[in-house]
């Protein structure tokens, strides 16, 4: 049984070396797999948070094993997807055989896609803010045509939450976190450091 379990954990391995293969046509940018489920299980953290009747273990849960089938199928943009049918259901069927929870993934991936349920939409969600996040970088830094993706991609929100997320998304740019342009820290730096020899 454990060894059937770090099979499985060298598999999703793969995760952290598969691209996101969107970002070829975009022209700018890229990332892993493993790269947006990280940051799309935080995002769905933050909006079941928000909400007082949805199961927030299950959101996060759902974010984190969504994209788990392309460890053997790859990533699939939407050029690919026009020509190439990917059988996610045999790969993950295949992929979480003999683990003791193995149907617990499965369960939560199909639920994840049927979006029946208030958790899988708000996990939804929180995989097209991660993609939002992303756009608005590419966006901030000159890539004119992240505006247009962003426009397409800000009218799959399915949340009202989501929704007013993704508009405070749009109105702050990708530094403000550290950035803060109105203080003089970036002329004088701290007012309590030494003298500064001139370096950075």
């Amino acid at each position: 049984m454990l060894k059937r379990i770090v099979k499985f954990m060298f598999e999703m391995g793969m995760l952290k070396r598969s691209p996101r293969t969107g970002y070829q046509f975009l022209g700018s940018g890229g990332e892993s797999v493993a790269d947006h489920s990280f940051r799309t299980a935080v995002i769905g953290y933050a909006l079941a948070s928000m909400k007082s009747n949805v199961d927030r273990e299950k959101v996060v849960l759902m974010c984190l094993f969504h994209d788990f089938p392309e460890a053997r199928t790859g990533d699939h943009n939407y050029v690919n997807k026009k020509y190439v049918a990917v059988d996610e259901a045999k790969a993950v069927r295949d992929q979480v055989e003999g683990l003791p929870f193995g149907n617990e993934i499965s369960r939560l991936i199909h639920e994840f896609n049927a979006l029946e349920t208030a958790e899988a939409r708000l996990a939804k969600d929180a995989d097209q803010l991660d993609l939002i996040l992303e756009l608005k970088e590419q966006l901030d830094i000159g890539n004119a045509q992240a505006g247009e993706w962003l426009s397409f991609t800000l009218q799959r929100i399915l949340t009202e939450n989501a929704r007013q997320m993704a508009r405070e998304i749009m109105a702050t740019h990708r530094d403000a976190w550290w950035f803060d342009k109105k203080t003089d820290w970036w002329i004088n730096g701290p007012k309590n450091r030494p003298p500064s020899d001139g370096g950075y």
